[in-house]
C-alpha cells in the first residue's frame, strides 16, 4: 500500500480516494487470498474498534428555507404519504445529480460507499463535499476500508476540515501494511461493506449499483460500466438515512482519526489547489454534462413518479455473524416478492452465480408458469473473469428448465441506460454492473446487491424497492425490446449452449463463448474447477 507523503510532500488529497485497488481485485480479492491464507496458518490481527471519543451522531432535518426541502415538498404535498422516484440510467446524469444536491445542500450530506477512485468524477466529488462543508453543512463520509483502500493521509486531509467526519467501516487493524492486516485476520475482512448511498439534507437520496469513478459516469475511455441509480423524495429517504445511522453509529465504522495516529489539524491551501489542479487536468476525458438536473434541482425537471418505497438492507452486523445465520440478511426480505410474483421475473446482475438452491428456486417459477429472464454479463463482458467461472456451470440447468437466458455483449454500450452517447476519446467497450429485479412489471428492485454468494452472504448491500407500474415498465419493457441486440440469448442444442446473436439484422450462431479467445476460455474452466464459490 502506498503512503503517500505527510503535508509536507505530494499533496494527500492529489490523488482522490483510491490509490491502488480496483474493484475488480478489492470485490473478488478472495481467491487469491484463500490460498495465502491457508499457507499462513492462524496468524491473526485484533479489531480496529470505536474509541470513547467517536461520539454517535443522526440524520438532522434540514432548514425549512433549504433548496432540496422546497422541491421536495413540492412534490409530497401533492403526492401525500407517498415517495417519489426517477432512474437514473446515464452515468453522467447520475454524477450530475449528486454534484447538484451537493451544491444545494443546506445541513447534512451523507455519502456511504464501497469505492471512490481518485479520477476526475472522484476528484469532483471529493471537491463539492469540501464546497458544501464551507457553507456549514455537516459533511459524513462512510467507506468501505478494503474497497476503498484509500491512503490514510488522504482520508485524514478530508476529515481535518471542521465540519467533515470520515470513518472506515471493518478496518484492519495493521494501518502501515493494509494487505497484510486483511490477509491476518481474513475471515472477518472478508466481510465488506458493499452499500452505496448518498443522502442531502435528509430529503433526497440516489441509491444504487454505481460506486464513485469514472467508469460508473460514461467517464472512462476504456470500459463504462451499463448501470442504474434512482433518485428518491418522499417517505423513502427517512429509511435510507436510518440504514446509514446504523451503519455510521455501529462498532464496525471507526473514525479514521482513531486508525491513525499522525493528526491533520487543517486541510491545507495546497491540497485545495491540487484537488482543482486534478479535475482541471482530467476535464478532457471527462464527457460534456446534458443533464437537466445540475441547473436546478426541480420536481417538474426530475419527472419524478409517485410511488411506493421502501429500503430494504443488510444489518451492520452481519459481517460479524454466520453467513448462513439469515436473521441479519437482505435477501429473504427480496426472496417473499419472487415467491409472490406470478407473471414475469426479470433479473438483471452482472456477477450471477445462483448455485442449486438459487436454480431450484427459479425452476420452479418456471413449474407455477412464471416467465423468467435473465441478464448477466458473458465472458467477453465480465470484468471478473472468476465470477464467470462460477455462473458457467448453472447455463445448462437454468437453459434446461426454460429460463430465458442472456449476456451482455460487450460492444452493446450502456445496455441498461439505453444511451447513445459515447465518450469523446473514442468508444468503449461495455460491462453490465447494474443490480436491478423486476417483478410483473409492477416493482422493481434497485440496489448494490448480485445474486451471488458473496452479496448474499458475505458482503452487506442496501437496495430500494419501488411499487410502480410506470416506473416499472419504463425501465423493463425498453430492456426486453432490445435484448436481442444488445445481449447474445442462449439456447440448448444437443445438450449444450448455444449463443445466438443478432448482428447487423442478421441472426449469427457461436458454439464457443463468442468474442473470447481460447487461452480466456482455458482460464475460466481451469477457475471452475476450484472450490471457490463460496467467495464469489
Amino acid at each position: 500500500m502506498k503512503r503517500v507523503a505527510a503535508l509536507g510532500g505530494e499533496p494527500p488529497l492529489s490523488n482522490g480516494f483510491n490509490q491502488c485497488v480496483s474493484m475488480n481485485l478489492t470485490q473478488r480479492l478472495p481467491l487469491s487470498i484463500a490460498i495465502v491464507v491457508c499457507l499462513l496458518g492462524s496468524c491473526s490481527s485484533p479489531r480496529a474498534t470505536r474509541k470513547d471519543t467517536q461520539p454517535p451522531s443522526a440524520a438532522s432535518s434540514a432548514a425549512r428555507d433549504s433548496r432540496i426541502v422546497k422541491e421536495s415538498k413540492k412534490f409530497t404535498h401533492k403526492h401525500p404519504g407517498q415517495s417519489g422516484a426517477q432512474l437514473l440510467p446515464r452515468g453522467d446524469q447520475s454524477l450530475d445529480a449528486r454534484l447538484a444536491l451537493a451544491s444545494m445542500a443546506s445541513r447534512t450530506l451523507d455519502a456511504q460507499y464501497y469505492i471512490w477512485h481518485g479520477d476526475s468524477s472522484g476528484a469532483r466529488m471529493v471537491k463539492a463535499l469540501l464546497q458544501a462543508a464551507d457553507r456549514g453543512v455537516r459533511v459524513r463520509v462512510l467507506l468501505d476500508d478494503i474497497g476503498v483502500s484509500a491512503s490514510d493521509q488522504n482520508l485524514l486531509a478530508l476529515a481535518a476540515h471542521h465540519n467533515v467526519e470520515v470513518r472506515l467501516f471493518n478496518p484492519v487493524s495493521l494501518r502501515s501494511a493494509q494487505m497484510l492486516g486483511f490477509l491476518f485476520n481474513f475471515s472477518r475482512a472478508n466481510r465488506r461493506m458493499h452499500n452505496k448511498a448518498f443522502i442531502a439534507d435528509d430529503e433526497a437520496v440516489i441509491l444504487g449499483g454505481r460506486n464513485i469513478g469514472n467508469e460508473y459516469f460514461d467517464a472512462d475511455k476504456s470500459v463504462n460500466f451499463a448501470d442504474l441509480d434512482v433518485l428518491a423524495v418522499g417517505p423513502v429517504v427517512a429509511e435510507v438515512s436510518s440504514q446509514f445511522d446504523q451503519y455510521w453509529n455501529s462498532p464496525y465504522a471507526v473514525d479514521i482519526m482513531d486508525l491513525s495516529g499522525n493528526k491533520q489539524q487543517s486541510l491545507t491551501s495546497a491540497q485545495r489547489q491540487a484537488l482543482d489542479a486534478r479535475i482541471g487536468s482530467s476535464s478532457a476525458t471527462s464527457p460534456p454534462s446534458a443533464s437537466p438536473i445540475l441547473s436546478g434541482f426541480s420536481a417538474a425537471k426530475l419527472q419524478l413518479r409517485p410511488c411506493k418505497a421502501w429500503a430494504l438492507y443488510d444489518a451492520p452486523d452481519k459481517v460479524d455473524t454466520a453467513p448462513d445465520d439469515k436473521a441479519t440478511h437482505l435477501a429473504p426480505q427480496l426472496w417473499s416478492t419472487v415467491e409472490a410474483t406470478t407473471k414475469h421475473l426479470f433479473i438483471v446482475s452482472p456477477y450471477f452465480v445462483p448455485g442449486e438452491d438459487g436454480v431450484a428456486m427459479l425452476a420452479g417459477l418456471r413449474k407455477r408458469g412464471v416467465r423468467v429472464t435473465i441478464l448477466t454479463n458473458a465472458l467477453a463482458s465480465t470484468d471478473v473473469p472468476m465470477v464467470h467461472a462460477g455462473y458457467k456451470k448453472y447455463r445448462k440447468p437454468l437453459l434446461e428448465a426454460g429460463v430465458e437466458l442472456y449476456e451482455l455483449k460487450p460492444t452493446a454500450g450502456s445496455a441498461v441506460a439505453a444511451s447513445k452517447k459515447r465518450h469523446p476519446g473514442g468508444s468503449s467497450s461495455a460491462s453490465l454492473h447494474a443490480k436491478t429485479f423486476s417483478f410483473d412489471d409492477r416493482k422493481v428492485f434497485i440496489g448494490s446487491m448480485n445474486l451471488d454468494p458473496r452479496s448474499i452472504k458475505l458482503n452487506t448491500e442496501i437496495g430500494i424497492m419501488v411499487e410502480s407500474r410506470e416506473l416499472a415498465s419504463s425501465l423493463t419493457r425498453p430492456l426486453l425490446r432490445n435484448l436481442d441486440s444488445t445481449a447474445y440469448r442462449l439456447v440448448l442444442e444437443n445438450g449444450n449452449p448455444v449463443w445466438i446473436a443478432n448482428e447487423q439484422g442478421k441472426m449469427v450462431r457461436f458454439e464457443k463463448e463468442p468474442g473470447t479467445s481460447a487461452w480466456q476460455r482455458f482460464k475460466v474452466n481451469a477457475l471452475g474447477l476450484l472450490p471457490i464459490e463460496g467467495q464469489l
